[in-house]
């Protein structure tokens, strides 16, 4: 599916944490059907930008947009009932709740509670294990199963744009085939997708674009093209 308009934007944005600058004149952009990666090594400010577009930390400075509306100060409830939903890093899961009830948390930031019923099922289709073990209780789960479902409760919100903070984080390599599959799916059904990685190589031949990050600013922008370009990567990571 090729891109439409921007969904998000990041124009200039300043995150600081007291004397500290995190995330320093971000800008990007991320429209309908595509995956932009962030990537960099630790402290790159990479989550700090995803937890300042859902408002979680304010920004100190730019500006976010969502459909072309700025959204900078609106608190997380808002951001989320305007079309974003975050899958943050450790998947947050409530253990004590089933699959199926977790995944049904998920409804409560719906724009509208129509289509529901498919949704559900689309994720189920997308997550076959989610499906398996609905009635199970969430903290059985492997983290791999903890992470589909995370995934998967996010979507069934129907958001607009899709936020992630290190899928594969702790990820066996076959799950992590089964994520980086499942997000081509959701963005060829036309999401917006931004996501933090710590597998570089996989991220840049997946997404449209990676911006990488060190010390808060882009130091590079790399496309599919360059995902075996390791050399330039690293320099980029440590510059």
């Amino acid at each position: 599916m090729s891109a439409g308009a921007p969904l998000l934007e990041l124009d200039g944005l300043v995150v600081r944490y007291g004397p500290v600058t995190a995330v320093r004149g971000l800008t990007l952009s991320v429209g309908a059907g595509e995956i932009v990666g962030l990537i960099g090594a630790n402290g790159a400010g990479k989550s700090t930008a995803l937890h300042a577009v859902m408002g979680l930390v304010p920004a100190a400075g730019g500006d976010i947009r969502l459909a072309g509306r700025s959204i900078r100060g609106r608190a997380p409830e808002a951001v989320a009932r305007g079309g974003i939903a975050l899958v943050p890093e450790g998947r947050r899961i409530f253990s004590e709740l089933t699959v199926e009830e977790n995944l049904r948390l998920g409804l409560a930031g719906r724009r509208s509670r129509e289509g529901t019923a498919g949704d559900l099922e689309r994720a189920y289709e997308l997550f076959p294990v989610v499906f398996e073990f609905r009635r199970r209780q969430a903290g059985a789960l492997s983290g791999g199963q903890q992470q589909q479902l995370a995934i998967a409760r996010a979507l069934v919100a129907r958001p607009d744009v899709l936020l992630l903070d290190e899928p594969s984080l702790g990820l066996s390599p076959t799950v992590v085939d089964v994520v980086f599959d499942a997000l081509a799916t959701i963005r060829d059904g036309g999401l917006a997708i931004l996501l933090v990685e710590q597998r570089a190589q996989r991220t840049v031949a997946l997404a449209e674009r990676s911006h990488v990050l060190s010390n808060g600013e882009v130091r590079l922008t790399l496309t599919p093209g360059d995902a075996e370009d390791t050399e330039t990567m690293i320099g980029a990571y440590f510059s």
